[in-house]
């Protein structure tokens, strides 16, 4: 386990700006800057790959959060195996944000938590959109997360954090309440006998 994803890259970034930032920490193995097969621009992130696991913990610990051509870059192991990230096991999605929480600041609150794999918060081009995700490496962390900071204020904002819910569930969840009656039929109820005397 010596490779990392490093995500948010801006787009004029170059694999030798990337050597040049990460060698410090320990010999490389190699640096794959992710590219569209077509118009060969950058995707915005890339794989950094170190000869030892304790090279590549050093520069997680280190750089993530620094500043590549402006912009703070995202480092988190790199999950190979897609189905982990999918399960939702660790998983926290929290919302209700301000604008001046940003990911480092997302990561240094949970951080407390646990360990974190991923922590992201969602943009657009005019910035924060005031929600975001925190995957945790345990179970444990992510259930106290949400135990801890669920109805807290961040910046004088309430947020809510809890379980995250795959697209799929979100849907099942939608279908469900709209298959609940929109009706109440008066009938189901018992009388009130003190009811029945006023009348």
């Amino acid at each position: 386990m010596a490779s990392l994803y490093v995500g948010d890259l801006h787009p004029e970034v170059t694999e030798a700006m990337l050597y040049e930032k990460f060698s410090p920490a320990g010999p490389i193995l190699s640096i794959r800057l992710c590219r569209d097969k077509i118009t060969h621009r950058s995707l915005g992130y890339a794989y950094v790959n170190y000869q030892q696991p304790v090279d590549a913990k050093r520069a997680l610990e280190t750089l993530n959060f620094d500043v590549i051509k402006g912009r703070p870059v995202r480092i988190m192991w790199s999950q190979r195996d897609p189905s982990l990230r999918r399960s939702g096991v660790g998983n926290v999605f929290i919302k209700n944000l301000g604008k001046a929480i940003d990911n480092k600041a997302l990561y240094d609150i949970f951080s407390a938590f646990g360990d974190i794999l991923s922590c992201k918060v969602a943009c657009d081009e005019s910035g924060p959109k005031g929600y975001g995700f925190v995957h945790f490496q345990k179970q444990e962390s992510a259930e106290l997360a949400i135990d801890m900071m669920n109805g807290q204020f961040l910046n004088y904002r309430k947020i809510f954090v809890g379980r995250f819910k795959s697209h799929k569930e979100r849907e099942a969840e939608r279908g469900a309440w709209a298959r609940q009656p929109a009706s109440v039929n008066f009938n189901d109820f018992e009388e009130d006998p003190d009811e029945a005397a006023f009348r």
